[in-house]
């Protein structure tokens, strides 16, 4: 939503900035399309040839992630840290045997099952269940900074992957400017073919030429650039449901008190979705 209203403000001011002044929108309008043309078939050919399927596939639903924002609710952050509450007092009270069948098979687990959003989030729910079941096959008490270690390893390749498509519209909004100078290179080849027409021509042609600097730049400050930024923010959002269920754990593993355990996943979370003790409490005693 606001990704789309920033671009709308975006443009109204600068082009609306541009006809305040006195400048005649009509040329610039002539020259959008054939700038663009050079730009975008630019730009996308130089995606395509840096990047796999899989890559192009996964920017494209980063582009799409960008506008529907983070993909986590207060209420999932809740459910996380009482699942792996849950989990990990199972864990304490039964032993390891009590807790095989939810991570074999968590789609049929009575458990997991209380919580169908984690249940339907492939990468959230298996970094849950192959914790458990290193915990269960794992000879006596496992190391918890052994285990911390291999959840930071799962969390950062998947992460790793997450971040690709923010990288590559970074990259993009790197190379736009230098686009623009290539059409608008163009642009003056173009009317250098041209240098015998009256001034009035040759006016119209050089500034259609500086339209495609104009766009280059534009495009790469105003719109790739802050949507680039844009989805590490959410990224970096959405990673820490994952952390609040490292912390649970390894908090459990190392013995602390159930509340303590909690509140150390809690007070990571964002103020945006962050519960109170009390309320997160609460939701532990109702499930």
């Amino acid at each position: 939503m606001f990704p789309a209203v920033g671009i709308l403000i975006l443009l109204v001011m600068v082009f609306g900035g541009f006809a305040l002044t006195g400048g005649a929108l009509g040329p610039v309008l002539y020259a959008v399309p054939h700038e663009m043309m050079i730009i975008g078939g630019a730009a996308i050919g130089a995606l395509v040839a840096g990047n796999s399927m899989h890559e192009l596939k996964a920017l494209g639903r980063g582009c799409l992630k960008v506008f529907k924002g983070p993909g986590y609710t207060r209420q999932d952050h809740i459910d996380a840290i009482a699942l792996s509450s849950k989990l990990m007092r199972l864990l304490k009270t039964e032993g390891p045997v009590a807790l095989e069948q939810h991570a074999e098979e968590p789609e049929t687990s009575a458990i997991f099952a209380a919580y169908p959003r984690i249940l339907e989030d492939v990468a959230l729910l298996h970094l849950i269940a192959d914790t458990l079941m290193l915990l269960i096959v794992s000879a006596g008490a496992p190391e918890p900074h052994a285990v911390e270690e291999v959840m930071d390893n799962a969390i950062r390749a998947h992460f790793h992957d997450m971040d690709e498509p923010a990288h590559a519209l970074q990259n993009l909004a790197d190379a736009l400017p230098a686009l623009g100078i290539v059409a608008a290179v163009l642009g003056v080849v173009k009317t250098m073919g041209s240098i015998d027409q009256p001034p009035a021509v040759l006016g119209g042609m050089i500034g259609s030429a500086l339209v495609g600097t104009f766009l280059g730049v534009l495009l790469a400050y105003g719109v790739v650039g802050p949507l680039a930024s844009r989805l590490k923010q959410i990224n970096a959002h959405d990673q820490q449901i994952f952390q609040s269920v490292k912390q649970v754990m390894i908090a459990s593993l190392h013995g602390y008190p159930h509340a303590l355990a909690v509140e150390g996943a809690r007070s990571g979370l964002p103020h945006a979705v962050r519960p109170r003790l009390v309320e997160l409490l609460d939701a532990l005693k109702g499930r």
